[in-house]
């Protein structure tokens, strides 16, 4: 699909395309019978979203095989542990900080409830890190890339990650920006700056879980279930500091932050010189 040729950018789009509907189609009748096989007990419900990861990469593994006649190195194993880790501690630092913030700024307020299952939450955020950088990151980003410039593909990417979480409970033109741009771009940044996906997956992974299960807070206008603590925003304040009913990640604090270390990686991408050929 992608050789070089004739129509090669209309054709890296329309690839884009069959790829993100054959990987939605695969994982999604798949994980879900897979669930209600299973008893409902959340470590069961960990275990299916740990197999839906498992076919996300599978799948798209595949399609990269067959369909652009490689091996996904931005899948390469080798590099699996320590970006995964990475991203992780990235993203669970990075939204501490934020309520760290939050909470001596008087944006937010926590009561700490004790120890509780991490297993729903661990498995929600799994599935959001892995399912949505896949498509967000590697495919639409890497492809528009492909047919345009590594410019657009941000833009394109971004706004298709904002639009994602538009139907969210809590979700506002504010929020949709804000999720463009914040995170949209700063995900991107990790990719176009390693060429894999795992630092993406793993911050994104980190961030959703942090801010789930450790803080109890709205995650994209969501609930991860049991949570050590819970985060409430303080009501005497606007929706534009705090986040509102969609959760802290659409706070000015959160913007400013994912923000600026956006910004970072975007230049440490470019004086790497990984804007001047493909990310992957």
């Amino acid at each position: 699909m992608l050789r070089p040729g004739k129509w090669r950018p209309a054709r890296s789009l329309a690839w884009m395309v069959a790829m993100v509907f054959a990987i939605v189609l695969s994982f999604g009748p798949s994980t879900e019978a897979l669930a209600h096989a299973l008893p409902a007990q959340p470590v069961f419900g960990f275990l299916a979203k740990a197999f839906g990861a498992l076919i996300i990469f599978g799948a798209y593994v595949l399609l990269v095989r067959v369909g652009e006649g490689r091996w996904p190195s931005e899948l390469s194993l080798r590099s699996a542990p320590t970006g995964i880790m990475a991203g992780l501690l990235i993203g669970a630092a990075m939204f501490t900080v934020v309520m760290a913030a939050a909470w001596v700024g008087g944006v937010y307020h926590f009561d700490y409830h004790g120890l509780v299952t991490a297993w729903r939450g661990a498995g929600l955020a799994l599935e959001s890190g892995v399912l949505e950088e896949v498509i967000v990151r590697g495919v639409v980003l890497r492809l528009v890339w492909r047919a345009s410039s590594p410019t657009t593909a941000f833009v394109v990417s971004g706004l298709l990650f904002g639009a994602g979480h538009f139907a969210n409970p809590g979700a506002t033109l504010l929020t949709t920006a804000c999720v463009a741009i914040e995170a949209g771009v700063m995900l991107g940044a990790f990719y176009a700056l390693t060429g894999r996906l795992w630092v993406s997956i793993g911050v994104h992974s980190g961030w959703n879980f942090t801010q789930g299960y450790l803080f109890g807070a709205q995650v994209s206008g969501g609930n991860f279930g049991d949570s050590l603590a819970t985060t409430s925003p303080n009501e005497n304040l606007p929706d534009w500091l705090t986040g509102g009913t969609f959760g802290p990640e659409a706070s000015v604090i959160a913007f400013a932050m994912c923000s600026a270390v956006g910004a970072v990686v975007l230049w440490l991408a470019w004086r790497a010189g990984r804007f001047s050929g493909n990310p992957a």
